[in-house]
This record gives C-alpha cells, sequence and structure tokens, in this order.
C-alpha cells in the first residue's frame, strides 16, 4: 500500500465517522500541507465519493448525509479482522506506522469497531527485537525483489543461503520466510530464530510461480514418522494444549498418544519435558536415545 492511498484511506475513515472535520485538522493529523488535504479531497471527490466543504467560521469537511447512512465502506467484520490482524503483526513490527493505521481506522463511540483491548494479540517472543530486524529487512527485500543471504541453523549443522524471499509466514508457533532456495534449486521454507547474520544486496530477482502444492506450507514440515507413546494421566493439560483434546486414548494404564511428526530433535526435546511421566512405545530408536539421554543427565548428579 502506497502512503497516498493510506492516506486517503484515512481520511476517507475519518469522515465517515465524523460529522465535519477542518482541513488544518487533517493536515496535521496525517503530517502533510493544506494544500496536500485539498489534492487529497480533490482525487476523493474523482474517485465519486460525495465531499462537501464549507468555508467560514463551523465550515469543514464532511460527506453528504444521504451517503453516510451506510456508515462504512467496510462492514464490522471486516474491519475487525484488519485491526485484529495489524495489531498481531504490531507485536513484531515498528511500532509507528502501525500505530498511524490503527488510529485511521479508529472509533468514535458509535463506529462499526472499537479499538479497546478485548482481543490482544502478541505475536512476539523472547527474540522480539532480533525477530522485528529480520521482519523488516525480509519485507523489504520481498517488495524491491531482492535476493537476501543469512547463515542457517540447524539439526545437521549450519550452511549459508542465498534465496529469493517471497512471504513471511506465522505457522506452528513460530515465524519463517518461504522462498526459493539457491543452493538447492527449490522451494524451502527457514525459521527466522535459525537465521543469523541476515542481509539484502542488490541482486534483483524476477518472480517465479509457486507450484500448488509448495503453496500447503504445511507440506514442508510433514508429520511421517509415528510416536506411539504412554503418558500419565496428570499430563493430559498438557496434550490437549499441544495437540487438542482429541489426540489420546485414555486406558487404565495412562494417556495413549499415536501421532506423527517430523523434527526428531524437536520430539525429544518435547518428550524430555515430561520427565518420568511418559513412556515411548515406537519408534524404538526415539524409546533408546531418551534412554541414553536420561543415563547421561543421571551422571552428571553423581
Amino acid at each position: 500500500m502506497n502512503m497516498k492511498f493510506d492516506r486517503l484511506l484515512g481520511i476517507l475513515t475519518i469522515l465517515l465517522q465524523n460529522n465535519r472535520v477542518t482541513a488544518p485538522y487533517l493536515a496535521e493529523k496525517f503530517e502533510v500541507s493544506r494544500r496536500t488535504i485539498g489534492r487529497d479531497i480533490d482525487a476523493l471527490c474523482q474517485a465519486g465519493i460525495p465531499i462537501v466543504t464549507q468555508q467560514g467560521t463551523g465550515g469543514g469537511i464532511s460527506i453528504a448525509e444521504g451517503f453516510k447512512l451506510d456508515k462504512s465502506i467496510l462492514t464490522a467484520g471486516e474491519l475487525s479482522g484488519i485491526v485484529a490482524a495489524i495489531k498481531g503483526i504490531g507485536s513484531v513490527s515498528e511500532k509507528s506506522h502501525i500505530e498511524r493505521i490503527l488510529e485511521k481506522l479508529g472509533a468514535s463511540s458509535d463506529s462499526v469497531i472499537s479499538l479497546s483491548e478485548s482481543i490482544v494479540i502478541d505475536l512476539a517472543s523472547h527474540y522480539k527485537t532480533d525477530l522485528t530486524a529480520k521482519i523488516e529487512i525480509i519485507k523489504q527485500a520481498i517488495s524491491e525483489k531482492q535476493i537476501i543471504k543469512f547463515d542457517y541453523f540447524y539439526d545437521k549443522g549450519e550452511s549459508s543461503r542465498r534465496i529469493e524471499p517471497y512471504i513471511v509466514v506465522f505457522q506452528w508457533t513460530s515465524w519463517y520466510i518461504f522462498g526459493y532456495c539457491l543452493e538447492r534449486m527449490d522451494w524451502r521454507m527457514f525459521k527466522l530464530n535459525r537465521i543469523l547474520n541476515l542481509s539484502a544486496y542488490n541482486e534483483k530477482f524476477d518472480l517465479r510461480d509457486i507450484p500448488l502444492e509448495k503453496r500447503n506450507f504445511n507440506s514442508h514440515l510433514p508429520d511421517d514418522i509415528k510416536l506411539v507413546a504412554m503418558f500419565d494421566k496428570s499430563t493430559k493439560y498438557q496434550l490437549i494444549e499441544t495437540y487438542g483434546p482429541h489426540c489420546y486414548r485414555e486406558t487404565n494404564e495412562g494417556l495413549f498418544l499415536e501421532i506423527g511428526f517430523t523434527n526428531k530433535s524437536y520430539i525429544l526435546s518435547w518428550l524430555l519435558s515430561f520427565g518420568a511421566k511418559v513412556k515411548v512405545l515406537q519408534p524404538l530408536d526415539i524409546a533408546t536415545e531418551i534412554k541414553l539421554i536420561a543415563e547421561s543427565i543421571l551422571s552428571n548428579y553423581i
């Protein structure tokens, strides 16, 4: 969204929510000159919005009464969705621009949506400052079609990657960058918290068509390895929190869980967080590795 369209949307929203405002008020609110506001009003009129201007004391800018009966070009549900999305992104982005947009979509007592904090969305983490900087670099690179490069750390070690960035994704409780990896010559997902030394450089790329099967982000982390385990009944709330209320079967011995997983290191750390309250039945290599880790931990305290 360019700045002019952003400003026009903001002016229109204010006019829909107020009987009359003045040009100086709009100029101060959007940090532009009164002449710019005048041009914006002309642009809105040319777009078919019936705006009325009145000079002198008590005058100002308003929308013709018949048009204003509609109250908003967006429904309450649509505007609620926009506000919720902006709030969520705001938790990992620079605040100033987000706050200006929210204010422009903001509310008087009889508007279609209130910005009161009845719902708080915070997608940030302990890495918020680092995450914000990464997202800003990636967002700019996507906008300008610039290749990005970074060092990536994963279970097999570390490697240097160059990718054509396409989409920043929040999924599986983490942030990822989805793009075309020039080292692997294929589409890949990279977790932002595992990326270091991120930078964009002045090498442009042409947009590729993303294959339909690659647009399903779940396919990038297929859960094709099966875990079978028995959990203590006291862990029920933890299983529900992670995999939902229907993920286990209650038996006399405990809670029987059978799920698929992809990342071995993740499933190991998750199982170890239960201590002695879980017994892995399958696969045997996971059970064996947990036993070896437990013995190694024990050796530290003897």
